[in-house]
């Protein structure tokens, strides 16, 4: 089929373009609902936890996603649940300011972060169904980089309407943003072949999970060592990013919310770098030696550390810092998550592809609540051990590379065209 011959067909083009709206309208309510909160609060522990337990859900709906993105139209998936989280935010825009800012904030979160979670394998899984085997790489850094530039570029506009207009311009141009999205997503032809199915949805989500479980035991077990890696990294270098960031720069640093979403925003730019990258050296890199990416990883994460020891008078070197290693760790994780993506994509059978995505996804995304609520604490309790925070981060997460080592060398050479 003519979708199929090249990265950029005409559907797999209004995919790209319905992600590039709808992940804009995404960064900037990730940017600005929690910003919103711990200005509001003033407590990084209890920004940790509100944002640890808005993930939850999307780590139990990603399994379902998974089983929808096999068993219902992937267009449609997307359609409506962009229909959805338009809704969603235009009753938040009606209720902030009137209702309770902590439960508002809790149930808001997880219902965006659960439609993500449902929203992805969808994305995910619609790449091999229209583009050839050999281009899935590509293509799914061409996706990656969408999400990417939609992360820069949302949290850079985001400060700005945060910091002049308020959270209500925030909550306008998502909903704006959701709506255009579903709407070009309508006209998306993806290939779907409808199952007969006489059994329970209950059913159906039980021996969907059981049989990509399945394949992930007996088949490519890997696989499953892979995902505690990632997790691993979640759990520590992830959760320190995403806690620590927004509390060393609006409380430590007392910057401007501008300069939050400047980071945020540079943080994108080095998932964008990372993206492009793996495109342009895709016949270089081999997943068996990517180890290296996450020993980097290690290494920027104690240079942030370091950073932070410098004198206090030198707060805005403390920021470049900051930035510029949170950027060089949004490279190397980058390269290295698309890298274990591809090899997923192009060793999973076709009708699996979905269920096992969703069910790695969810794995490894497990460890991410703990973690966010470890760092909530620690920033909090330990106000002045903020550098020891970020170095014993790194000295963690270059042990878990080494371990790393071994496990990727099971991968052999490229990996990805097998």
């Amino acid at each position: 089929m003519n979708h199929r011959k090249t990265c950029c067909g005409r559907d797999f083009t209004l995919v790209v373009a319905g992600q590039i709206i709808s992940l804009f309208g995404n960064a900037i309510l990730r940017f600005a609902l929690p910003l919103y909160l711990l200005k509001e609060t003033g407590s990084s522990a209890l920004f940790g936890t509100v944002t640890a337990l808005a993930l939850l859900p999307m780590i139990l709906l990603s399994l379902l996603g998974g089983v929808l993105a096999d068993r219902v139209n992937k267009r449609n998936i997307m359609a409506g649940l962009d229909f959805l989280t338009a809704f969603i935010i235009l009753v938040f825009y009606v209720l902030v300011g009137r209702a309770p800012v902590i439960p508002l904030f809790i149930v808001t979160l997880m219902l965006l972060y659960g439609i993500s979670g449902t929203y992805q394998p969808a994305v995910q899984a619609s790449i091999p169904a229209l583009v050839p085997k050999e281009r899935v790489l590509p293509a799914s850094a061409i996706v990656n980089q969408i999400g990417s530039l939609a992360s820069f570029i949302g949290p850079v506009i985001g400060g700005m309407l945060y910091g002049f207009r308020g959270i209500g311009s925030i909550l306008k141009v998502s909903i704006l943003c959701f709506l255009m999205s579903a709407v070009m997503e309508l006209f998306i032809v993806i290939p779907f072949h409808k199952r007969s199915e006489e059994k329970t949805v209950i059913c159906i989500v039980k021996e969907d999970i059981k049989e990509s479980t399945r394949f992930l035991k007996e088949k490519k077990p890997v696989f499953i060592r892979i995902c505690f890696i990632i997790a691993g990294f979640n759990l520590f270098l992830s959760s320190m990013i995403t806690i620590g960031i927004p509390v060393i720069i609006v409380e430590r640093l007392s910057m401007a919310d501008q300069l939050l979403g400047i980071t945020q925003g540079l943080l994108a730019v080095g998932g964008i770098i990372g993206g492009l990258f793996t495109a342009a050296f895709e016949k270089m890199l081999n997943p068996g030696k990517a180890y290296t990416l996450l020993l980097l990883c290690a290494f920027c994460a104690c240079m942030m550390g370091v950073g932070m020891l410098l004198p206090e008078q030198t707060h805005f070197l403390k920021y470049l810092i900051l930035s510029g290693a949170g950027m060089l760790v949004m490279i190397f994780s980058t390269m290295f998550s698309i890298q274990m993506l591809a090899v997923v994509q192009t060793q999973t059978p076709a009708h699996l592809i979905g269920k096992v995505i969703a069910c790695i996804m969810a794995f490894i995304m497990c460890a991410q609540p703990a973690g966010q609520m470890l760092y909530g604490i620690l920033f909090e309790k330990m106000s002045k051990g903020t550098p020891f925070i970020m170095i014993g981060t790194g000295a963690v997460s270059f042990l878990i590379a080494l371990y790393a080592k071994n496990i990727l060398r099971e991968l052999g050479g490229n990996g990805c065209n097998e």
